[in-house]
């Protein structure tokens, strides 16, 4: 498995949040779901309400 690095933001009570994330999946794509789910359950939002800018392998 790789470490990829996420980075996007998502919408709060104040405007948007920004994030940073470390994780660890076999490819690009399931980087980007892990983070949908992670920080979708974290911070009770949607997908359509989670932007990610980049992910890049670390």
């Amino acid at each position: 498995m790789s470490t990829y690095t996420v980075s996007g933001r998502f919408q709060s009570r104040d405007g948007y949040q920004q994030f940073t994330k470390d994780i660890e999946a076999e490819n690009e794509e399931l980087a980007r779901e892990r983070v949908y789910t992670n920080v979708g359950s974290q911070h009770n939002r949607k997908r359509t309400q989670i932007d990610i800018n980049e992910v890049t392998a670390a």
